[in-house]
């Protein structure tokens, strides 16, 4: 599990980098409509929702349980059409949204930092990761009548920390698949130190 997470980094990245690009256009046009930002999210939802369930599925073939990946991108796929075609959304209910996709999502991050715990390092990043939406979820539940504009940076700062914790992991992940000894061959088996 972990050589097959460690040999597609690039994944991982991918949806540091979406959640970066994402976390930054909330801060450039911050008074943006909510027909904008809702779109910005749908899309960020697809794009990290299709990138996990693509990488549980490429798993499976290595004969590994990656039902937390599938789970997390199939909610991410959910709320991203949801959010796209329902274009008429109210500001609380993209808020509701948004909170109870962070908390989904942040469980499945976690569940996973911890099956990976024993066997890569830098697994924290995963679960910090993970904590992280869950606390950002809980606290756009908690206070749903914050104004619009905070919602919006809260948004932001959120996908910004979260994009830059993905990207963490992606590179030790790298680094960790690269150093002799841990890389697997064409056929998956790890060769010996």
């Amino acid at each position: 599990m972990a050589m097959t997470l460690a040999n597609r980094w690039w994944t991982l990245a991918l949806r540091g980098i979406a959640a970066l690009a994402f976390g930054v256009l909330t801060f450039i046009s911050p008074g943006s409509s909510l027909l904008a930002l809702v779109f910005l999210f749908g899309a960020y939802a697809l794009v990290d929702g299709v990138l996990n369930l693509g990488m549980a599925l490429v798993r499976s073939n290595d004969g590994q349980s990656w039902g937390s990946l599938i789970f997390e991108g199939a909610v991410g796929i959910l709320v991203g059409v949801l959010t796209i075609a329902w274009t008429r959304i109210t500001a609380l209910a993209l808020l509701l949204l948004i909170a109870f996709w962070a908390l989904i999502t942040g469980a499945a991050e976690v569940a996973a930092a911890i099956r990976l715990r024993k066997q890569i390092k830098g697994e924290w990043l995963m679960a910090l990761s993970g904590v992280l939406s869950i606390a950002f979820g809980v606290l756009l539940l908690v206070a749903p009548a914050a104004g619009a504009l905070a919602v919006i940076l809260w948004i932001g700062a959120y996908a910004i920390i979260f994009g830059a914790l993905m990207l963490g992991l992606s590179l030790r992940l790298r680094s960790w698949s690269r150093t002799p000894g841990r890389r697997a061959p064409p056929g998956g088996v790890p060769t010996p130190a």
